[in-house]
């Protein structure tokens, strides 16, 4: 259902759980916050994407989603470390130091799954997708 501002300002929400083809950004819908359909739907936009494109850059979306939630999960194994450390008598820099060690292995892992991303989506597109891929990470409108 739609947001009762939304409804004053004449936003023309579908009633009831339809807000699926709505037009406006300004809707989060569930399950889809970090899913790789709002991105996934903008680069075929935005690109002019084939559909053998689409499936191709659905699977390297996932497989990037895939390794950002893992990172999540070291991060808070790694904040437990660090509440470890310093909840003791002493500091515990030895847990502190893993914790660190936990976090920047994590950001390298996802900054090589990036790295492989963007070479295969590079892989995927002609040459006129290309320049507008990156003009969209240029100016900010796609951030890796």
């Amino acid at each position: 259902m739609c947001h009762p501002s939304h409804a004053q300002r004449g936003c023309g929400c579908a009633p009831s759980g339809a807000w699926r083809s709505h037009r406006y950004p300004h809707h989060h819908y569930p399950g889809e916050q970090f899913g790789v359909r709002r991105p996934l739907r903008f680069l075929a936009w935005k690109l002019g994407l084939e559909e053998s494109q689409v499936v191709e850059l659905a699977t390297i979306l996932n497989d990037l989603k895939t390794e950002r939630a893992q990172s999540e999960v070291d991060d808070r194994r790694a904040l437990a470390l660090l509440a470890d450390a310093a909840q003791g008598e002493t500091f515990d820099r030895d847990k502190a130091a893993e914790a660190t060690r936990l976090r920047s292995q994590s950001a390298e892992r996802v900054q090589q799954k990036v790295l492989d991303a963007l070479g295969r989506i590079h892989a995927v597109l002609n040459a006129e997708q290309r320049g507008r891929l990156a003009y969209l990470l240029r100016t900010g409108a796609l951030v890796m």
